[in-house]
């Protein structure tokens, strides 16, 4: 970073106006962006909306669903169009078999799953929850993690009793009446059910195993848009540098999360350690979709698409452009 640029990004950083120092981007109304603001995953995109981004920009409780045209996941969701959506790669890979013009531009953030379980309930290890019953979304990135994690001890789910639990709040609930024995979520559900079992707490990383890749998507149609393309490659922009002042210094972005999720200030703090903020194109990316997507085909009882097929669903160019436009450190 030569002098110059240096000057810039400290004055942004203290004046918090790096959008006044870039180029607006065209007039149509406010850039639209729908993911779950009930997950910590999503802080890059509302620390970009709120101070990087060189425009108006929409963040809407939503998910890819808002993006393709589908119906709001109920619990998850609300009506509107999106530009751009978060959501993790499992539900890019299911929202694309019907719209195969579904495109994922780049991670925001990784999600660092566990499985947070009651050691009085006789848990030593991840191959003692045969015969337990386990809060879970099954068709979930947190349900396809616990998949990964039983079968490295021989079991599946049919070897458990997964739970469903909506609204997720109710998970922590349910654990700690004893309903069930162990959580598999993401954050802050985690934190809260191992704050619930307190010393009778026993947890297994996901470390090596699995961690969830929360991308951004848009679709073929946008991308091709000149007018929209321009907006999209100014969000990457901001949000590279919303995750640069993450890196440097997360609690802006923390208070973003606590006020969009309704977190408690706490929960917010003790979750953090459980991501990591990418913003980038991991080398795996495609290596990820290829195995998950035969779990995904054997569920929904349909032929898995071939690798050159899922790589169809990955386009870096937008990001490449918006790397272009500056460093984000």
């Amino acid at each position: 970073m030569n002098t110059l640029r240096g000057a810039m990004a400290v004055a942004c950083i203290l004046l918090s106006a790096c959008s006044a120092q870039t180029p607006p981007v065209a007039a149509s109304g406010p850039i639209a962006i729908y993911g779950n603001k009930q997950t910590f995953e999503i802080a890059p995109v509302l620390l970009a909306a709120e101070a990087y981004y060189p425009g108006e920009a929409y963040v809407g409780m939503g998910s890819i669903a808002n993006l393709v045209g589908e119906p709001p996941v109920p619990g998850f969701g609300e009506e509107g169009v999106a530009d751009l959506a978060t959501n993790a790669e499992t539900q890019a890979l299911r929202y694309s078999v019907a719209h195969p013009d579904l495109r994922i531009i780049m991670t925001v953030t990784e999600g660092l799953y566990r499985i947070v379980a009651r050691r009085s309930a006789g848990i030593a290890s991840v191959s003692d929850l045969r015969g337990r019953r386990v809060a879970t979304i099954e068709q979930t990135s947190s349900g396809y993690f616990l998949k990964l994690m039983l079968e490295r001890e021989g079991l599946s789910f049919a070897d458990i009793e997964a739970v469903p639990i909506v609204p997720l709040s109710g998970m922590t609930e349910v654990l700690a009446s004893g309903d069930v024995d162990a959580v598999v979520i993401w954050e802050p559900e985690s934190e809260n059910a191992a704050q619930v079992l307190g010393d009778d707490l026993i947890e297994f990383s996901g470390h090596g195993v699995y961690r969830e890749l929360f991308n951004l998507n848009s679709t073929a149609g946008n991308l091709a848009d000149p007018v929209k393309r321009q907006r999209i490659v100014r969000f990457i922009r901001a949000i590279l540098d919303a995750s640069a002042e993450i890196r440097r210094d997360p609690a802006r972005a923390q208070q973003l999360v606590r006020v969009a999720g309704e977190f408690d200030p706490a929960d917010v703090t003790e979750s953090w350690q459980h991501h990591g903020w990418l913003a980038a194109v991991p080398d795996d990316l495609l290596d990820v979709l290829v195995v998950q997507e035969q779990w995904l085909a054997e569920r929904g009882d349909r032929v898995p698409r071939s690798r050159e097929q899922l790589a169809s669903l990955i386009d870096t160019s937008a990001y490449e452009e918006a790397l272009a436009l500056g460093d984000a450190e």
